[in-house]
């Protein structure tokens, strides 16, 4: 499968008035083609700088982005310019035309792009029924919804037959309802056209439900890459684990006991681990912490226990999960 992105080593410094800031640090990865990559961080990471270097809104100050192979920073503007015909993106604000009508709006970029009349309303009209809205087809967007207009937005990205689509924060502003419908339409248009998808987003809830591998961005930095499931399962960065581990409700009975992490996937969700444990083993534990996940179409389930005293007896219960196909990690 080829990538359509390559970035290696690619760094981002800001100057103004003497003063430096740093968004990326020596950032390599790979995106492939058809698949939907997750880019995810908190609020000021530097993910959206990231996904502004993949069309060159942003010059990067070090390293290399590759699209489909070509050095982004050596080409000219008009070379520029026709690769940017193959990437389209939509917003959180969905940045829709207030004065033009839903079809207007999907039209516009055959329009810039100098599409004969006919054949514009035509292609505009089969992007409005892949995203389920031709009968708004002559409504202005201050009559839709949020749902609806990112939809629009999402349509407008379509008609001009891009190879990939960046998604900058665009369910952030929508409830989670409206998100789950806006994140299975882009799941079932990557699979019917074969799109490639990025997605920049700061809530893991989003990734989970439909993204094939995900970079989680630090401070600048790439601190984990990796299918979602396995983030998932196993975390390895702390900015990993502060995304995907559940927040305790409750706190532990001592602040010196160990907790652990166990999770199972929908396999193995109706086993009473926890009685078995305890009756195999004639150990307890306290749950501090329980919830399911749906990840990539399985649905998981997570657990935060606090271990007793003895460290014998944690060895016991650690073991008794590891060896049930239970994934394990400590809890700092």
């Amino acid at each position: 499968m080829a990538n359509v992105y390559d970035l290696q080593n690619v760094s981002k410094v800001y100057r103004n008035e003497g003063k430096e800031f740093t968004a990326l640090r020596d950032v390599s990865l790979s995106i492939s083609e058809g698949e939907i990559f997750g880019i995810i961080g908190m609020s000021g990471a530097g993910k959206s700088t990231l996904v502004r270097t993949l069309n060159r809104l942003e010059d990067v100050t070090g390293g290399t982005v590759r699209f489909y192979d070509k050095d982004l920073a050596l080409l000219s503007q008009r070379e520029l310019r026709k690769v940017r015909h193959s990437i389209s993106m939509i917003f959180q604000s969905f940045n829709l035309l207030g004065q033009r009508t839903v079809i207007q709006n999907v039209e516009q970029p055959l329009r810039i792009a100098g599409i004969p009349k006919a054949q514009r309303y035509k292609k505009a009209l089969e992007m409005l029924e892949i995203v389920g809205l031709t009968d708004k087809q002559n409504v202005y967007p201050a009559r839709l919804s949020g749902g609806q207009r990112q939809r629009v937005a999402i349509a407008r990205a379509l008609a001009s037959d891009p190879k990939v689509l960046l998604c900058d924060e665009a369910t952030s502003a929508l409830d989670p309802k409206i998100t789950g419908e806006i994140l299975d339409l882009l799941k079932k248009i990557n699979e019917e056209r074969k799109l490639t998808i990025v997605i920049i987003t700061h809530e893991m809830s989003v990734v989970e439900k439909i993204c094939d591998r995900v970079a989680i961005i630090d401070e600048g930095n790439l601190a984990e890459i990796g299918e979602v499931r396995e983030v998932f399962r196993n975390p390895k960065s702390a900015a990993a684990k502060k995304l995907v581990f559940p927040s305790n409700p409750f706190e532990a009975s001592d602040p010196s006991r160990n907790l652990i992490r166990i999770v199972f996937d929908g396999l193995a969700s109706e086993r009473p681990f926890i009685a078995d444990m305890v009756e195999q083993t004639g150990k307890k534990v306290n749950i501090l912490s329980a919830n399911t996940r749906s990840v990539g179409g399985i649905g998981y389930g997570q657990m935060v226990l606090e271990l007793p005293e003895s460290a014998a007896d944690q060895d016991i219960i650690i073991d008794f999960f590891v060896k049930n196909g239970l994934s394990v990690s400590e809890v700092n």
